[in-house]
């Protein structure tokens, strides 16, 4: 069992959605960035929402992201893990990032959505009873997990409900 940390977020102050996931797994890790497996659906299901190549270089992908107002992160700072699942975090260990800090930071967020359940509830489990409540709440949504552990959906099943919910921010830009 080892401790693993999150990367920083991907984010510009001007940044009006915050995607969350729960903390990278292996692949992310080793490559340290973002949705790194290759099968997981996150780039692909998000660069045809924003419009670019989910193929392109990592920091490409991610200037495509700011540029459309999109802020990426997640919600553990660190945790121990065996694995990449989220199922094998050891609960006793998860520590939060700092997110009084980073709304603070971000004022213009106004939507956060969730990559999958698990985020969803860490965050409500261990961030939202922590936050100040001078930090007004943006509206959250959890969405289908981009994992490929999450083989109950398609690409293609999880793109259209991505699209539902984010499609209308990239169009706005």
């Amino acid at each position: 069992m080892s401790s693993i940390f999150s990367f920083p977020p991907v984010s510009a102050t001007n940044s009006l959605l915050l995607i969350l996931g729960s903390i990278p797994g292996g692949a992310s890790l080793a490559k340290s960035q973002y949705y790194a497996h290759p099968r997981n659906a996150f780039w692909p299901v998000v660069g045809k929402i924003i419009g670019f190549n989910p193929a392109a270089p990592y920091d490409i992908r991610c200037n495509h992201l700011l540029q459309s107002g999109v802020a990426l992160w997640d919600v553990l700072h660190t945790c121990e893990r065996s694995g990449s699942l989220d199922s094998s975090i050891i609960k006793a260990s998860m520590r939060p990032n700092d997110f009084t800090l980073f709304f603070q930071n971000h004022p213009q967020i106004t939507s956060i959505c969730f990559n999958g359940a698990t985020a969803e509830k860490i965050f409500q489990k261990l961030v939202l009873k922590n936050l100040p409540q001078s930090v007004p709440l943006p509206k959250m949504v959890c969405l289908p997990s981009t994992s490929p552990a999450h083989a109950s959906l398609t690409v293609q099943q999880k793109y259209l409900k991505w699209h539902a919910q984010i499609g209308t921010l990239s169009q706005a830009q």
